[in-house]
This record gives C-alpha cells, sequence and structure tokens, in this order.
C-alpha cells in the first residue's frame, strides 16, 4: 500500500511537471515566434538613416532617432527614482516595521498598485504631475509617472532579495558590536544587491514599453529635436509605434517603419535587461569571491 502511494505521488509530481515545462514552451514559442514576426516585417525598415535622422514627410519617412533618445531618457529616469525608492521601502518593511499593522496596510497597497492598468497611473500623472505640479507634458513628468508604474515591481522584488539574505548575517553583525544601520548598510544591502536587480530589471522593461503612461504626460505627436532640459517633451518609441498605425495620415504606407519601430523598441529593451543582468552577475560573483 505504501509502495502503491509513493507512486501514485511520483505519477502527479511528473505530471504537474510536464504542465510546467508545456507551459515555458508555451510562451517561449510565443514569443520567438513574435520576434522573428517583427525581424522579417522589419528589418527591411533598418538602417542608418532609420536609427539616426527624425521622421520626415509626415511620419512616412525618416527615422526614430528623436523616440530612442525621448525612450532612453524616460526608462533610465524612471529607474533612477523607482529604484532607490523602492530599496528604501523594502528595507523599512522588512528590517524595521516587520509584521506590523502599518506593514500589512503598505503591503496590501503595494499589492493593489501591482494590479493596476498603466492607463490609470498615466491618468493619475496627468492630473497630479502635469496640471498640479505644473510640470507640463515633460520628461520629468514622464519620468515622475513610470517611476510610480514601477515601484511595486521594484519593492516586492527588493523585499523578497532582504528576505533570502540569511538571518546569521545580521545576528553576526550585531554581536560584533555593530548598530542596526550598519549592519542593514554594510552586510544585509550588498548582500541582497543582485536580487534586488532583478527588480530593476523587470521595472525598466516594463517603463520603456508603456505607452498610456506617457501619451498624457511625456511624449508628444512629432518634434525632430532631442530635449535640452527635464521640461522638455518627448518623442518615444511605443507611442510612436501607436501613432504610426492609429493616428497617421498613410497608415499602409508607413507600415514597414511601424514593424521597424517595434524591432528597435525590442531591441532596446533587451540590452537595458542585457547591461542589468551582467552588473547583476558581476555583484554576485564579487560577493561570492
Amino acid at each position: 500500500m505504501k509502495i502503491h502511494a509513493i507512486q501514485h505521488r511520483k505519477r502527479v509530481e511528473a505530471g504537474m511537471f510536464g504542465c510546467l515545462r508545456l507551459c515555458a514552451l508555451i510562451n517561449i514559442a510565443a514569443l520567438t515566434a513574435i520576434c522573428i514576426f517583427l525581424a522579417i516585417q522589419g528589418a527591411p525598415a533598418l538602417s542608418w538613416e532609420f536609427l539616426t535622422e527624425p521622421p520626415r514627410r509626415m511620419m512616412t519617412a525618416g527615422g526614430v532617432w528623436p523616440c530612442i533618445v525621448g525612450t532612453a531618457l524616460l526608462s533610465a529616469g524612471a529607474l533612477f527614482v523607482a529604484f532607490p525608492t523602492g530599496v528604501a521601502t523594502a528595507v523599512y518593511l522588512h528590517e524595521y516595521a516587520g509584521k506590523s499593522r502599518a506593514a500589512w496596510y503598505i503591503r496590501l497597497g503595494i499589492a493593489n498598485l501591482a494590479g493596476v492598468p498603466s492607463v490609470v497611473f498615466g491618468l493619475f500623472g496627468l492630473a497630479f504631475f502635469v496640471t498640479w505640479c505644473g510640470f507640463g507634458v515633460s520628461i520629468l513628468s514622464g519620468v515622475l509617472t513610470l517611476a510610480a508604474l514601477s515601484l511595486p515591481v521594484i519593492i516586492s522584488t527588493a523585499e523578497e532579495a532582504l528576505r533570502q539574505v540569511p538571518d546569521t548575517y545580521r545576528e553576526a553583525s550585531l554581536a560584533l558590536g555593530a548598530t542596526k544601520g550598519q549592519t542593514i548598510s554594510r552586510v544585509v544591502f550588498p548582500a541582497a544587491l543582485p536580487g534586488m536587480l532583478t527588480g530593476a530589471i523587470l521595472g525598466v522593461a516594463r517603463a520603456a514599453g508603456e505607452t498610456a503612461a506617457i501619451m498624457f504626460t511625456a511624449a508628444v505627436f512629432y518634434t525632430p529635436k532631442t530635449p535640452d532640459s527635464p521640461f522638455s517633451s518627448v518623442m518615444a518609441l511605443p507611442y510612436h509605434m501607436y501613432v504610426l498605425a492609429t493616428a497617421g495620415t498613410e497608415i499602409e504606407k508607413t507600415r514597414p517603419l511601424q514593424y521597424g519601430t517595434a524591432l528597435v523598441l525590442i531591441a532596446l529593451v533587451l540590452g537595458m535587461n542585457i547591461a542589468a543582468i551582467i552588473l547583476r552577475d558581476r555583484l554576485r560573483s564579487a560577493k561570492a569571491q
């Protein structure tokens, strides 16, 4: 009877692992198909002119250089604001607040924010940053809106990274006479940093691909100039692609440009992710040594 129960558990385990592998294969196949499709459709539009010049002739010619600059500024700015804020919040929740009622309410709010549609963040940015704060449609408004959008992911992953640091690290540091602040800054934080960068990777990937959050706060239909201040409006790859596909004067004529823009956006997000992954792996290697 016992042998039969063990065999049954093994069959159930094998079946569950098989389902997980199937789900992973489906996701990988879908992603591969999308990338191949975009590569086939967008490759003819790629050229040095496309990557280094602004749009011309009512968006039917030229390139996406202002869009690349705008997307990079918005993504990097959002990460610069959201990462330290999210990490500080995670440190407070895990190291100081613990299981208090206040921490429970904060975690509940973070979980709810993670499920809010991006268009709601865009409307919030329009009402608060653009109108109430008086920043106007600008890089600053877009950066702050994207930072708010990225915060739930960064806070959750940073707190989980802190949980993975063994309590023996903290106990050993405190036993040697270090204060709680010194223990967190010199022992716990360096040990958790590689895991925190995972949240940064997810946050920057989401920020770079958002359209609804920036169409009300930072992005404009057309501007040939690169921004010269935080209060300048910008073009951005996701919004530019949306404009070409829905609001252009000759949508069919711009179809190759739409696919080319999508391909550049994927390459930009992939490059940002690879850079963050390399940095994370180097930090892990340094920690292991």
